[in-house]
């Protein structure tokens, strides 16, 4: 009976995490923009994971005498940190200047599905682990129309004024492209290392690859005409500054450690419904905080994506796989 109550009791924790986990994903759209209004993209993300470093370092410090890489690992994991933090960070949150949080937050709603169909496609020769069936491939279709729908009911020019845009909506996309291939190169290395101590030294590679590509170009301004602009510090608003360190350390930091705890007690096929919290969430404060406007197609695909997404991690039958890659959206 101790038994069963701890093992019930070690579930609820998991699952909690990784509720946790998706509450806290789904508000990083909503603090990047409010850090965007005051400061470029570059600069942002820049200070997103700067803060980002901060939680990560004491996980890093921690195991650093255990965490030993071979040359190929070491190739790997630099590969995934260039790929997961600097590539797709610019260009999400690129793509976040050009639209509008609800638009951008429903379009991360179809990573789960993206990912199960890729896992399908990719997986080794003859294995039954991660097929799909007739309804999974359904869902990944169904996902498919409701990104395409969201897509085709923004403006086809730029944002203004809160509008969404093709562009942006689009950028978006491509950024959630590059984050599927960083998951499944990362696996490589969650095979054989601890999952939260691969995330911490990739966040920490990757922001040394950001810094470097951002403020690397300041050491030009002498003998160019284009002068670089450091990144803003006085100037910076309180609220600015406020959002980038709940971005960075609850909404990267807390919410990675979060969730990998919790998909190591939890099977992740159940846990992954938490993603679903992260669209949803992100919409709903970009509706009622920021004054933006869903139309009727961004409804029904955003719709599409959360029917899909939640299909798919109900009904997956790879109870086992408790030892999933982290995500990291936004």
């Amino acid at each position: 009976m101790k038994e069963e109550a701890k093992a019930r009791r070690i579930a609820f924790l998991g699952y909690s995490a990784c509720c946790a986990a998706g509450c806290l994903w789904g508000t990083g759209f909503y603090f990047g923009r409010l850090a965007l209004n005051e400061m470029s993209v570059e600069h942002m993300v820049l200070y997103r994971f700067l803060f980002a470093s901060l939680g990560m370092l004491p996980v890093a410090l921690i195991h650093r005498r255990r965490f030993r890489l071979t040359g190929g690992e070491a190739r790997l994991l630099l590969l995934c940190a260039f790929l997961g933090i600097p590539v797709q960070f610019l260009l999400q949150f690129h793509g976040l200047a050009r639209t509008t949080v609800s638009h951008a937050s429903l379009m991360v709603g179809s990573m789960p599905v993206m990912l199960a169909a890729a896992a399908a496609l990719f997986a080794p020769k003859g294995s039954k682990e991660e097929r799909l069936d007739m309804i999974g491939w359904l869902s990944v279709f169904g996902s498919t129309v409701g990104a395409a729908l969201i897509v085709l009911g923004g403006s086809h020019g730029t944002a203004d004024h809160g509008e969404p845009s093709l562009t942006g909506d689009l950028m978006v996309v491509a950024s959630l492209v590059i984050a599927l291939a960083w998951i499944l190169l990362s696996k490589k290395l969650m095979k054989t290392h601890s999952p939260p101590v691969v995330t911490a030294y990739t966040i920490l590679s990757g922001t040394a690859m950001l810094a470097v590509w951002i403020l690397s170009p300041l050491l030009l301004n002498p003998w160019t005409q284009i002068k670089v602009m450091p990144p803003p510090l006085a100037a910076v608003s309180p609220t600015a500054w406020v959002a980038l360190a709940i971005s960075g350390l609850l909404c990267t930091a807390t919410t990675t450690l979060l969730w990998n705890w919790g998909i190591h007690h939890v099977p992740a096929s159940r846990a992954g419904i938490f993603l679903n919290l992260e669209p949803a969430l992100g919409s709903l404060l970009g509706v009622q905080l920021l004054g933006e406007h869903l139309g009727p197609y961004a409804w029904v695909g955003g719709g599409l994506i959360l029917a899909a997404a939640l299909v798919l991690t109900t009904r997956s039958h790879s109870a086992g796989a408790a030892s999933e890659p982290a995500i990291i959206f936004e």
